[in-house]
């Protein structure tokens, strides 16, 4: 612990280390390759493999105290690295902690079965929970400052959060939570509990180090956070009932994260939410989710803003989401800026999936979010809008960080049903608009209750855009 928190302060608070010149917007399209080229797979060694059963693993014992997956991982790692095996069955495990050169791999019909019981997942680790730093919760599986790591292969990893556990701390009774219950655990939530002690201190400057949590806090693990990582892949599993954010790769370089189904309908639980990550490549995965499908992040408030930690050159493509509040999202907690993110070749449907495309901070927050562009994108229907925007996230109307959002192009974007096409709530009272450079092309959008709403923003052109079969023709007030 004492270590991690020597690397964890020796990097707090420098700056712009992701910086680099700007992108040439001339042609975003041209410039995916050369993003691409910077995100390769990391390789192990094939020959050296380390199967769970020769460390202790008994399959259909549940028994969260064998500690058989860690060891096989450190007894793998101290060779030099290689594969350690899953095999087929039913595995039940505390938290994992991955390490360098170490591939963790589910043969098909493998299922790890992960503690419920919180005490498990201490101590705590450096995490980052909701956009705030902090010592929290052991996420389910977590890499701290790892090189060469991976989880592979056509298992599952079940987090077993229902509403019995870990989401009734959300507080809210649709998850499990029932107030003056007699349980002291189910009498805590973390809206009333860790998540206002938390804000307060990160309000208040107290140091990352000294922002130490306790189960009495309720903040929830996340499921999969590789932190301050480099060449990480995540390829061919399932994820289901985590007990909050899915997968968080969170200051890492060099991610992919391939054929991945996530199907999870838990509070706060996004689907794949990179923060602070530089050259990440998301394709072919299926995303079902109780939250954000993807959400793109950099840290919250006076954290993101002191991290400077920028989220960038990020590829999307050919996905599939469904239930979700949005399916691809930059924010909400996005104070230490976005940019450089492409989008294509995706499917979305679901009377439950509330938005397409969605970009929300508040003027709390900030953040400047640029260079997001999106193309042939098939939407069967959504419940809101085809393309959001929400400056104003949480009703926050105030305040001395206001973001920016600029630079994005929408094209060959079709939605077969929706209450908005373009929904677009900015400040139209400041003297320069939030919300500029937005371009529709070659979109189609049917069935839709208000073709547009948009407030605060300018430059938003829409070319041969059709809304309910009629030619869009927008004029800026």
């Amino acid at each position: 612990m004492k270590k991690l928190l020597i690397v964890f302060l020796s990097i707090c608070g420098s700056l712009s280390l992701f910086a680099e010149k700007q992108l040439d917007v001339s042609n975003p399209w041209d410039a995916v390759n050369d993003v691409l080229k910077n995100i390769k797979d990391p390789e192990f060694n094939k020959d050296r493999v380390f199967n769970i059963l020769d460390f202790g693993a008994k399959p259909g014992v549940e028994d969260y105290k064998i500690n058989a997956i860690n060891s096989a991982i450190n007894a793998c790692s101290q060779k030099g690295g290689g594969i350690v095996l899953v095999p087929k069955g039913i595995f039940y495990t505390g938290p994992i902690t991955l390490k360098s050169n170490v591939n963790l791999h589910l043969e098909d019909g493998a299922v790890i079965r992960f503690s419920t019981n919180p005490s498990d997942y201490e101590p705590f680790v450096l995490t980052r929970w909701e956009g705030w730093d902090c010592i929290n919760f052991h996420p389910l599986i977590y890499a701290y400052g790892e090189t060469n790591v991976a989880i592979t292969g056509k298992g599952t990893l079940d987090g077993q959060a229902n509403n019995y556990n870990w989401w009734p701390w959300k507080g809210k009774k649709e998850f499990g939570w029932k107030e003056g219950m007699t349980s002291q655990e189910w009498n805590r939530s973390e809206e009333n509990g860790g998540r206002n002690r938390l804000s307060k201190m990160e309000e208040d400057n107290v140091p990352c180090q000294k922002r130490i949590m306790t189960q009495e806090d309720c903040l929830r693990p996340t499921f999969v956070e590789p932190y301050n990582c480099k060449n990480v892949l995540l390829e061919g599993f399932t994820l289901i009932n985590s007990p909050f954010w899915c997968l968080h790769p969170f200051m890492s370089e060099n991610v992919t994260v391939r054929g991945v189904t996530v199907s999870s309908h838990g509070p706060n639980n996004d689907g794949c939410d990179p923060e602070s990550c530089k050259n990440v490549l998301i394709e072919k995965c299926s995303f079902n989710t109780g939250d954000d499908c993807i959400a793109i992040k950099s840290g919250k408030n006076n954290d993101g803003r002191r991290w400077d930690k920028p989220s960038e050159n990020i590829v999307i493509r050919n996905c599939e989401m469904k239930d979700g509040h949005g399916g691809v999202v930059l924010g909400s907690e996005i104070s230490g800026n976005v940019r450089n993110v492409w989008v294509e070749n995706c499917t979305m449907n679901s009377p439950e999936l509330d938005r397409v495309i969605r970009i929300k901070s508040n003027p709390i927050r900030g953040g400047k979010l640029e260079n997001f562009f999106i193309r042939n994108i098939k939407v069967g229907q959504c419940a809101e809008a085809v393309f959001r925007v929400e400056m104003k996230y949480e009703k926050v109307v105030d305040g001395p960080n206001m973001p920016l959002v600029k630079n994005f192009i929408i094209e060959n974007v079709n939605c077969g049903k929706s209450r908005y096409g373009v929904y677009i709530d900015g400040f139209d009272k400041t003297p320069q608009k939030q919300v500029t450079g937005i371009t529709f092309k070659n979109c189609i959008f049917n069935n839709v209750a208000t073709p547009y709403k948009i407030v605060g923003a300018e430059n938003i052109v829409f070319d041969n855009v059709l809304i309910n079969g009629e030619k869009v023709n927008y004029q800026e007030k």
